[in-house]
């Protein structure tokens, strides 16, 4: 299902969530996210919703398990999702502090990785996860590399 513009030629993350008008709302407030189109079911919940944000394109829909065997496909009730949305923006900790006021929780604050981004990793309240990222050094897949073993070599099994 698409907006009512032609469909874009990209992959487009379609969320579960419930109620996906108040994660709408969610997202305008922590990712600054436009709406495009809501196309609402006779009982009110949203067979579809489009909205953008950073103009690439989010697809939301609310939880309908009787459509899915009677069980929920939410991210809360399948206890968290091993999918994260990834966003390189301006200034990570920024990001990160507006997700944080509008309801999300810190999976990882932001750091410094090896791989020459400051990097950091929110939960959004409706059990979607999502990163943010801005770079501070260029690295090529030599400096990579190493940064890499070193890493992982101070986290290494004992």
């Amino acid at each position: 299902m698409s907006t009512p513009d032609a469909p874009p030629k990209t992959l487009i993350p379609h969320l579960v969530c419930s109620p996906a008008s108040k994660a709408i709302e969610f997202y305008k407030k922590a990712f600054d996210a436009v709406e495009v189109f809501r196309l609402p079911s006779e009982d009110g919940r949203l067979m579809h919703a489009a909205l953008t944000i950073d103009g690439q394109p989010l697809y939301l829909v609310d939880d309908f398990p009787e459509y899915c065997g009677g069980k929920s496909t939410t991210a809360t009730a399948l206890g968290g999702t091993a999918v994260t949305i990834h966003r390189y923006v301006p200034n990570c900790d920024e990001a990160v502090e507006k997700a944080v006021k509008a309801g999300a929780t810190i999976q990882m604050p932001p750091t410094d990785a090896f791989w020459g981004d400051r990097y950091a990793v929110i939960n959004d309240p409706y059990g979607h996860s999502w990163s943010f990222a801005h770079p501070l050094k260029k690295m090529s897949p030599e400096e990579l590399k190493a940064a890499m073993d070193k890493e992982m070599s101070q986290h290494a099994p004992a």
